[in-house]
């Protein structure tokens, strides 16, 4: 599961095509350029609307309701669709979806489209879930304006019919001011439902990286942002972003995953570097009189016999060995490092240890 939706971008499309497949055309090619150039994996995300039947009949034609005259100025034909999510195959893209009623599954399946998005309005419509699951493909789910006992039966519902279902984060404000984020419900989602990928749905304006930069620390793997290009007069609504600003968002996926390095479920393997600056801070033990061969050392006699500092030289014993019982094997004089080979110890006489201690210091 975590294969499909890891490290996926969605980029909305929605209706910015404004009924046109050359604007759709052209803003699939101008963000593909910039998919490529960063090396992500993307998808490019349009919606579907059967609309002939979506708006009731009685209300068709309204220009004083937004919803509904946006719908209709941008209505394409199952064709046109075909000629955009062909686009995006070529491209290198995947293509995806938002299927906001039935008969729009049923061109989800007709376009073969491998993800289907269910938009935060519709987590709770039962009829269209239902139908999205008898097309047994994996399911994106944004979470704005969600209760938790929604999401749970979400969930619940996907995860009885075993289909791969990941959960986005999102505040369905266009667009969102940053202190309304709530980036802290990533989470919240990733400790309720540990076995799915978390991801974010974002629609805030003001900033491309800070966003970015929180939601990969904090455990989202999968993003989405709506997108536009600056063309044929049309205005850009100020939650979508442009290609300049996408490649921002793209660069800081980057240095996010460069910056928190690893896994967070196991120990990190120290840099070489590290551990080579880290053994100049550590001290060194140090002869503090004259010691005779044969001396055996004990911990109530070290204070007598030694003195620790830094630098710590190649192949001398530090703070971290314990001496304990270790016998000396040849006379020592005051004021010099002692060294591995001055002891009949362990440490003399295992080949990987004491290689390792003459490898580090000075």
């Amino acid at each position: 599961m975590d294969k499909i939706f890891s490290d996926l971008f969605v980029l909305e499309l929605a209706n910015n095509h404004w009924g046109r497949v050359d604007r759709g055309l052209a803003i699939i090619n101008a963000f593909a350029q910039v998919v490529r150039f960063n090396n992500v994996r993307a998808a490019i995300k349009l919606q579907f609307r059967d609309v002939d039947h979506f708006i009731s009949p009685s209300f068709k034609g309204r220009e004083d309701l937004r919803y509904v005259k946006k719908t209709e100025a941008t209505k394409l034909e199952r064709h046109e669709y075909a000629l955009l999510i062909q686009a995006i195959r070529e491209q290198g893209c995947i293509p995806m979806a938002t299927a906001f009623d039935e008969r729009s599954v049923d061109l989800c399946e007709e376009l073969d489209l491998p993800i289907i998005k269910v938009a935060s309005s519709d987590l709770n419509d039962w009829f269209l879930l239902d139908r999205i699951a008898k097309a047994r493909r994996p399911v994106i789910v944004s979470t704005g304006g969600s209760s938790e006992k929604d999401i749970d039966d979400l969930v619940t519902f996907f995860a009885n019919r075993n289909i791969p279902l990941s959960l986005n984060h999102c505040v369905s404000l266009y667009p969102s001011e940053d202190d309304e984020l709530e980036l802290n419900q990533i989470d919240y989602l990733k400790s309720r439902y540990p076995q799915l990928v978390v991801g974010l749905s974002t629609h805030e304006y003001r900033d491309w990286q800070a966003s970015m930069l929180i939601s990969y620390a904090k455990g989202a793997r999968t993003w989405e942002r709506h997108i536009d290009i600056e063309a044929d007069g049309i205005a850009v609504s100020p939650y979508c972003s442009l290609p300049h600003q996408v490649d921002a968002w793209f660069k800081a996926y980057h240095k996010a995953r460069e910056m928190c390095g690893g896994s967070g479920q196991s120990k990190r393997i120290p840099h070489r570097r590290e551990i080579e600056y880290l053994d100049q801070l550590v001290r060194g033990v140090y002869i503090k009189r004259d010691l005779p061969a044969g001396y055996e050392f004990h911990h109530k006699s070290v204070d007598r016999d030694f003195y620790l500092a830094i630098p710590l030289q190649k192949g001398q014993l530090s703070c971290r060995e314990v001496m304990n019982g270790q016998i000396s094997s040849r006379p020592l004089e005051a004021g010099k490092a002692l060294m591995i080979d001055d002891l009949d110890s362990p440490y003399a006489h295992t080949p990987a240890l004491r290689e390792h201690i003459y490898k580090r210091g000075l």
